[in-house]
């Protein structure tokens, strides 16, 4: 697991003992989402065409999965600021907006590493 932000440690660790259902497809669509915002505040920055489209490979991968509506409905609003501007600076208040659904569909550990995410980078 070398490379992945403490954040996305954890979520990993959690997705591992998490049993088969919703609660284990929001952590991996947790997992995803932390995966492109951090990588949205990468230095050096990845082009811009290619960020765009993994948000596109984002969404669409997420209408797979059985979510808790809590998650749905924050992960559809997350996507749709990421399409309209993809900047650096807004991934962190991205990442704040997810705390609270994360804590209610996926537990108190989930959330803390989103804020803890969302700290690192502002």
């Amino acid at each position: 697991m070398t490379g992945l932000t403490p954040a996305c440690r954890v979520v990993i660790e959690l997705l591992a003992v998490a049993p088969r259902g919703p609660r284990r497809d929001g952590l991996f669509a947790l997992w995803l989402v932390l995966r492109v915002l951090d990588d949205l505040g990468r230095d050096p920055p990845f082009a811009d065409r290619s960020l765009r489209r993994r948000v596109t490979l984002l969404e669409r991968r997420l209408t797979s999965l059985a979510l808790p509506l809590s998650l749905k409905r924050a992960f559809a609003a997350t996507i749709g600021t990421l399409k309209a501007e993809l900047r650096p600076s807004e991934a962190g208040h991205l990442l704040l907006q997810l705390v609270s659904p994360v804590k209610d569909g996926l537990g108190q550990d989930a959330a803390d590493a989103v804020h803890r995410a969302a700290r690192g980078l502002r």
